[in-house]
């Protein structure tokens, strides 16, 4: 059984959904240690600049933050093109995990 609505969710999207709602709310915590954002103003659609009021350097931190809590490397020459929470939220989801060491 446990296949089967695994394979539903593949088929579906349901697990990509899952997934990004998990980034979403980690960026979230993120955003509100280091910027003092409010959790709950982090949506999709906002702009890390314009809508968050990060600065650069908030915006370092929140990439280092970021690639700890997801085991990911966000190369320097990918964080300049993300602008949204949505981009972010699908660089994420789509990226390699990093290797242990």
């Amino acid at each position: 059984m446990a296949s089967r609505a695994g394979e539903r969710a593949e088929r579906t999207g349901e697990g990509r959904s899952d997934r990004r709602r998990e980034i979403l709310d980690g960026l979230a915590e993120i955003i509100n240690e280091i910027g003092g954002v409010a959790v709950e103003d982090v949506r999709m659609g906002a702009r890390f600049v314009e809508d968050l009021d990060l600065d650069s350097l908030s915006m370092v931190e929140v990439v280092v933050a970021a690639e700890e809590r997801f085991e990911i490397h966000i190369p320097d020459q990918d964080v300049i093109g993300v602008r949204t929470v949505r981009e972010a939220v699908e660089f994420i989801a789509n990226a390699t995990p990093r290797t242990r060491r």
